[in-house]
Order: C-alpha cells, then sequence, then structure tokens
C-alpha cells in the first residue's frame, strides 16, 4: 500500500473508530449493565437503538457543516458532544440515563462517520477511493476485534461504568490526531455557503436518484445485518450458547474478522472484474449464506460453531458490498459529496435502528430471530442490488 493511501487511511481510521468503539466496547457488559439497573434485554437494545438514531439525523448537519466551514470544525464538535455523552453514561443512574447518553454519543460520533467519507471523495474517485475507504476500514476492524475485549477487560477490573469513562478517553485522543495529523481537504474556494434553498435542492437531486436510493439502502440494509447482530449476539452468546463475556468477544472478534477482511478486497476486485461484477455475486452469496443460517435454526441443530462460521461467510460477502456502494453512490455526485454522504449515512443509519426495532418483540434469547432478520437483510440486499445493477446497465 502506497503512502499516499496509508497514511490517510491511518488517520481517518482512527478517527473513525470512535464511533463503532462506542458500540463494539460495551457489548460484553450489556447482560451486566441490565442487572445492575434491573431493566429488560429490550431496554438495553433499545440504548443501541437510540445510538443509531441520533448518529443517522445527526449525519444531516455535519454533511452540510462541512461543506460550508470545511472538515475539521465538525469533526471537533461532534468530538466534543461525544465526551458529554460519554460522560453522562458513565455516571447513568437508570437504564433511560444511559440511553440519553448513548444518543449523545451518537450525535457526536456521527461526524467521525460522515466527515471522514466526504475527506476520501475529495482526495479520489473511482478505484482509488474504494482502496482508501477499504483501508480505512482495515484500520476501524481493530475495534470488533480490541473493543469487546477490552470491555472485557476493564468489566474484570473495574465494572461497566469504567468502559465509557474509557471511550471519553478515546475522545480525547482523537482531539490530538485530527489536531496534529489531519490536514483540511476542502479548499475555501470550493466551499459553499449554507443555503437552505441549495440543500432542498441537493437534498432533492439524491432522493430522486435511482442510483444514489438503491446504492445506499443496498449498503443500509447490509449494515442493518450487522447491526441486528450487534444488538442481540451478546445475549445469544452468553444465554443460548453460554459463553462468558470474554468468550463473546473472541467469537464477535471472529464474526468481525470476515468482513473486514473480504473489504480489503473490494478495491482489486473491482478494478478486475468490474464494481458491478462484484456486487453481483457477493450480493447472492450474502442473501444464500443468511437464509441458509435462518432455516437451520428454524429446523433446529443450531450450534455456536455453525453460527459463526455461517456468519463469518456472509459477513465476508458484505465486506465487497459496503465499500463498494459507498463509493459508487458519491461518484457521480461531488459537488455535494458533503449533503450525499450525511444523507446517504442518516438513511443507512435509520434502517439499521428500524431493524433492530421491528426484531426486538420477537427476541427471545435464541438465535433463531436474530438469524431471521438477518436472512431478510440479505433478502433485501439481493433485490436492491438487481435492481441497481439493472439500471446502472440501462444507463451505460
Amino acid at each position: 500500500m502506497s503512502d499516499r493511501i496509508l497514511r490517510p487511511a491511518l488517520v481517518l481510521g482512527l478517527l473513525s473508530c470512535i464511533g463503532p468503539f462506542a458500540i463494539d466496547m460495551y457489548l460484553p457488559a450489556m447482560p451486566e449493565i441490565g442487572a445492575d439497573l434491573g431493566t429488560s434485554i429490550q431496554a438495553m437494545q433499545g440504548t443501541i437503538v437510540a445510538y443509531f438514531i441520533a448518529f443517522g439525523l445527526a449525519q444531516l448537519v455535519y454533511g452540510p457543516w462541512a461543506d460550508r466551514s470545511g472538515r475539521k470544525p465538525p469533526l471537533y464538535g461532534g468530538i466534543v458532544v461525544f465526551m458529554l455523552g460519554s460522560v453522562l453514561c458513565t455516571f447513568a443512574p437508570t437504564v433511560e440515563w444511559l440511553t440519553a447518553g448513548r444518543a449523545i454519543q451518537g450525535l457526536g460520533g456521527a461526524a467521525l462517520m460522515v466527515v471522514p467519507r466526504a475527506i476520501i471523495r475529495d482526495l479520489y474517485t473511482g478505484p482509488q477511493a474504494t482502496r482508501l475507504m477499504a483501508a480505512v476500514m482495515m484500520v476501524i476492524s481493530v475495534s470488533p476485534m480490541l473493543a469487546p475485549l477490552a470491555g472485557s477487560g476493564l468489566m474484570a477490573l473495574f465494572d461497566w461504568r469504567a468502559i465509557f469513562a474509557a471511550l471519553l478517553l478515546a475522545a480525547v485522543a482523537s482531539l490530538a490526531i485530527l489536531t496534529l495529523y489531519q490536514p483540511e481537504t476542502l479548499a475555501p474556494q470550493d466551499r459553499q455557503p449554507l443555503n437552505l434553498t441549495a440543500m432542498r435542492r441537493g437534498a432533492g437531486v439524491l432522493l430522486t436518484d435511482p442510483l444514489f436510493m438503491g446504492l445506499t439502502f443496498l449498503g443500509g440494509f447490509g449494515m442493518a445485518s450487522f447491526f441486528v447482530f450487534i444488538a442481540s449476539a451478546s445475549f445469544v452468546y452468553t444465554g443460548a450458547f453460554g459463553l462468558s463475556p470474554t468468550g463473546f468477544s473472541i467469537a464477535f472478534a471472529v464474526n468481525a474478522i470476515g468482513f473486514f477482511a473480504a473489504s480489503q478486497m473490494a478495491g482489486p476486485f473491482g478494478k478486475r472484474h468490474g464494481a458491478a461484477r462484484v456486487m453481483a455475486w457477493a450480493s447472492l452469496g450474502f442473501a444464500v449464506f443468511t437464509i441458509l443460517l435462518f432455516v437451520q435454526a428454524l429446523i433446529g441443530g443450531m450450534t455456536l460453531w455453525l453460527c459463526m462460521a455461517g456468519l463469518f461467510l456472509a459477513n465476508a460477502c458484505l465486506g465487497l458490498i459496503i465499500p463498494t456502494a459507498m463509493v459508487m453512490a458519491l461518484d457521480e455526485h461531488g459537488d455535494i459529496a458533503g449533503l450525499a454522504s450525511s444523507l446517504g449515512g442518516t438513511l443507512q443509519m435509520l434502517a439499521g435502528g428500524a431493524m433492530i426495532a421491528a426484531v426486538g418483540p420477537f427476541f427471545d434469547g435464541t438465535a433463531t430471530p436474530m438469524l431471521g432478520a438477518i436472512a431478510l437483510c440479505g433478502v433485501l440486499v439481493l433485490v436492491l442490488s438487481r435492481g441497481v445493477l439493472a439500471r446502472q446497465s440501462e444507463a451505460a
């Protein structure tokens, strides 16, 4: 990997890590937090829904802000808001306070997802942008591998509140990285004044662009499958499969490795075989693996190892889909990359939050409801991919 890709990938990846860490680090503690605060599984899943919904809606602010003032000011603002939410979570006396703190964390963490995507669009387009996006994801991949283990370690030494204190320290480190190592990538002459009419016009262009919307929801339902896993896996792996918090952390890392390892191949595969072919095969594989898992759960005999293996393969397909869809969605909208990134991110997060909320009432602590929701996402991804590729073929 050349230094032109490596350096921005490392900086943007470290900045972007704070959002995934805020999700993954407290997953092993969810059953313990629920017991300590005297609340239900559904209420604990609600803390994740609150994070995702706030995360998604806040992107509508950060994107236009980044287009108007440059990329760094909204990053500073987002980190400070995230720090406030972390303080509230650390001292939360009830699940309602914890949910509010998680929502504030989501409001701040959104900046660290949407703005780096706009920075990538500032620097590159096409296969190079896909390579950089995949490289950023490789850096972010330390989150599902290390964050749950770090959370388990903190629980062993202290209690669950130490996890949110550690996230506060991580936000301080992000401020230092942003100040010292991330240059401004949007030149003053390319900045767009905040104009509500222009925003409505830009949003209208995006919302009526079938290719943009198709790619956005294709990626959104792919991400939603992972969000459902995040919200349910700690209860399934520790309850139904009998793992300890540390055992869950290792299993979670294995499932996530498939996604991030495959994401590194999205750029090279797209360059060699074309993005359309990669999307076609990866979406088919994702749907097949998730449906097979759900069918196996329905007929009985679902084991920990079978669940982990099936999700590993499904997530490997997903790793090819997500970066390709993100880059393809932004490619034709470089003049409003911030707005496109924020609107796309909002729609994707809302799709993920809605899927978690929809499966919540059916969740019984077993793998079946979780795998059923993931399979539904697989079907939706397959259907959307076929529609997007057909429209792209017609346009060509």
